[in-house]
């Protein structure tokens, strides 16, 4: 069988009927199953993207709730199958059943090949599509910057901030708690910028010990110290010409901090054991989840240092901050590791999804990205339940209220929440929030949802 091949499922218990299917639509790789629990396996085992099956299988060959059953557990493991039901002239109610309840099309018997044949390469054409645009969903979404996905009014402006900031010399410092992105807005500022051929270097001021932290950010020459047998370049002057982040810079030992303030104002580091002076022309972005000002008043960080550093500072929310984005994101991170682990597609239940919106997620992202994983990894049925999470129940702060402004701010946001939950599904939106599509789409249009 060639590897080229879609894979096809047919469910059919007649063997004359079946064997005449997989003779005319030999274009693809055809299974076949006769009953629900062999069509079950199949699905699971080849995850084919076209089903098409008898709605009258054995025990109940001559009805229909077999084959509906089957449907319904077809739809519910992997919900983008496209399934195309066969019935027989007098089971229209039937196929109308099916299609209700999320069959892709229906088509009469005895069997017209030509028109079946279609009918299965247009399902394999959407399917096709649907994924593609799952795809690209799932890499850009909504977002300017690549790497961030987010609809939330808040991060959007951070992100319009990296923009106008990329292009310019100045030096940035980003604030927000630990796992909300720091890096990988650097990262943007960096790819953004006129430097982006260079290099971007990166360094954990609290991640390195404080007697190694001078010799990794300026190096150092031969004979420096015992262990030093050659000169070795630090990682300011690597990054020449590109982008230097220093993360955690709260962290960094008061006796650097007034060698890295030297080296902000003249760009020139020296290297330990060393006394020439060398120029490095090198964009700095520095981040920190701790509060420097306070640092400054308590005298446990430089004053002029943070004025040197926080030229232009930008604030990133929390993920509880962030309207509708935890449950973007869930969906964002469900898909990716269903694909890494090999999993079929799995759905959040209705608790699971409530338990993201209320969680506070205090590891922000980082904590959300990892509870995900191990929600895709322990999950046992078709569903990723509350428990699968791992989180501790919580209950969602009140919010203040103010007559006409909160009625305007609570529709936006029930608007994201919505669009976020259904993983951005319009119809699925709209029935949510108990209004028409086009209603739906004028108050997208309203406030600037794409």
């Amino acid at each position: 069988m060639s590897q080229d091949k879609k894979k096809l499922l047919i469910v059919e218990d007649d063997a004359g009927l079946q064997k005449q299917l997989r003779w005319s639509l030999d274009a693809y790789e055809v299974l076949t199953a006769s009953d629900r629990e062999s069509a079950l396996a199949q699905l699971r085992r080849h995850e084919p993207a076209v089903i098409t099956m008898d709605l009258g299988l054995p025990p109940d060959p001559d009805g229909a709730t077999e084959g509906l059953a089957l449907l319904q557990q077809i739809l519910a493991l992997a919900p983008e199958t496209k399934v195309i039901v066969l019935t027989g002239n007098q089971d229209h109610a039937n196929a109308v059943q099916a299609i209700a309840m999320g069959a892709y099309d229906f088509h009469q018997k005895p069997v017209d090949p030509a028109v079946l044949n279609l009918i299965v390469e247009r399902a394999f054409y959407l399917h096709g599509l649907q994924q593609e645009n799952r795809w690209l969903q799932m890499n850009r979404v909504e977002s300017p910057l690549g790497g961030i996905i987010t609809r939330d009014p808040g991060m959007l402006k951070v992100c319009r901030n990296v923009e106008k900031v990329a292009p310019s010399s100045a030096t940035v410092m980003l604030l927000g708690n630990s796992g909300t992105g720091k890096e990988v807005l650097a990262r943007s500022l960096h790819q953004l910028s006129p430097r982006s051929s260079k290099r971007f270097m990166a360094i954990n001021c609290a991640a390195i010990p404080e007697n190694l932290l001078e010799s990794e950010l300026f190096g150092y020459e031969k004979g420096a110290f015992t262990g030093a047998v050659k000169q070795t370049l630090g990682k300011i002057e690597l990054a020449s010409g590109g982008t230097f982040f220093l993360d955690e810079v709260g962290d960094l030992p008061m006796a650097l901090q007034a060698k890295l303030l030297r080296f902000l104002q003249e760009r020139v580091v020296e290297r330990i054991g060393g006394r020439a002076e060398i120029p490095v022309d090198v964009r700095v972005v520095c981040a920190t989840h701790q509060n420097l000002k306070e640092m400054v008043t308590a005298g446990r960080f430089r004053e002029d240092l943070y004025y040197r550093l926080s030229e232009i500072v930008i604030m990133i929310p929390s993920l509880h901050e962030r309207i509708g984005d935890a449950a973007l994101l869930a969906h964002h991170f469900k898909n990716k590791f269903c694909s890494q682990e090999g999993r079929s597609s799995l759905n959040f239940s209705e608790d699971a999804l409530s338990r993201i919106e209320s969680y506070a997620w205090p590891g922000n992202v980082r904590e959300m990205e990892n509870s995900i994983k191990r929600a895709v990894i322990m999950a046992d049925g078709p569903q990723i339940t509350a428990e699968d999470l791992g989180l501790a129940a919580s209950s969602e702060p009140d919010e203040p209220l103010n007559l006409r402004q909160v009625r305007d701010e609570a529709g936006h946001k029930a608007l994201i929440k919505a669009l976020a939950r259904v993983d951005g599904n319009a119809v699925k939106a709209a029935e949510l929030l108990g209004i028409s599509r086009p209603t739906l789409y004028d108050l997208m249009n309203k406030y600037g949802i794409k």
